[in-house]
């Protein structure tokens, strides 16, 4: 899929059997919905790559890791079937990374709001700077993390993310993630986030991926209904996302700070 960058783009890129997949948007790596097709799509790929022995998730830029929805899009979705394509977007992204049989590497270097926060807690082991503080600001704006709840919750345990879906306002510390296990350690600066991203990548290029993918389908035992109940979350987002109450809430953060 062809992208300038105004459009944000996806790319990969593999060597010596790690594959970085990398997305980026204009708006704090915010996600559309093309470039929630092409993330999902690129993770699935890389999935079936027998060459590809570990696959790295990152974003572009040295600030914001993921704004999660795009608001624009959010405002323009005119009806519930729109609404629901939208949402499972996510659901899509979120799956794929679980369906893969190689183990995910997150690298997050800075900030994630809502469906960031859900990538961060979908990959299976991830690293962030003292920079990459959380907030699940879906219910400041009318709607709630019903597609990316069940990662999130998953990862972190269910009294930490409702703390996070109810405090809706507040941006959480990269230790605070770190404690609840989102993150598997923080780090001062890109540069050793970086260093330890490329060193635990490299490892796992080394070893078994039989045993890895048995690992992996432990790791997310229980989850095979999830292809159902993430469609399920996203067409409850997809009719909340219709309101007056929200589009109004949407409107008013938007003129001003995520």
């Amino acid at each position: 899929m062809e992208m300038t960058d105004e459009q944000g783009y996806v790319i990969s890129t593999e060597r010596n059997g790690i594959c970085e997949i990398e997305f980026a948007h204009p708006a704090s790596n915010s996600l559309p919905g093309y470039l929630l097709k092409a993330l999902a799509e690129t993770i699935e790929a890389a999935s079936l790559n027998l060459d590809i022995k570990v696959i790295v998730l990152r974003s572009g830029g040295d600030r914001a890791f993921c704004a999660g929805a795009s608001f624009d899009e959010l405002v323009s979705i005119q009806n519930l079937e729109g609404g629901k394509v939208f949402f499972s977007g996510f659901a899509r992204v979120i799956n794929a990374m679980r369906m893969a049989p190689q183990l995910i590497v997150g690298r997050v270097q800075g900030k994630s709001v809502g469906g960031g926060v859900g990538l961060a807690c979908a990959v299976d082991i991830c690293y962030a700077t003292e920079h990459a503080s959380v907030k699940l600001s879906e219910l400041a704006v009318g709607i709630g993390p019903f597609v990316v709840g069940p990662a999130v919750e998953r990862k972190i345990g269910l009294s930490a993310m409702s703390s996070l879906a109810i405090d809706a306002a507040s941006w959480y510390s990269a230790e605070w993630a770190r404690e609840k296990g989102m993150y598997a350690q923080i780090f001062p600066d890109v540069e050793t986030l970086d260093a330890a991203v490329a060193a635990i990548a490299h490892t796992l290029s080394q070893s078994n991926p039989d045993a890895m993918k048995e690992l992996k389908q432990i790791f997310w035992k229980d989850c095979d209904h999830w292809d159902t109940l993430l469609a399920d979350r996203a067409a409850i987002s997809g009719e909340l996302v219709l309101s007056d109450f929200t589009r109004n809430a949407i409107a008013t953060f938007k003129s001003g700070s995520r």
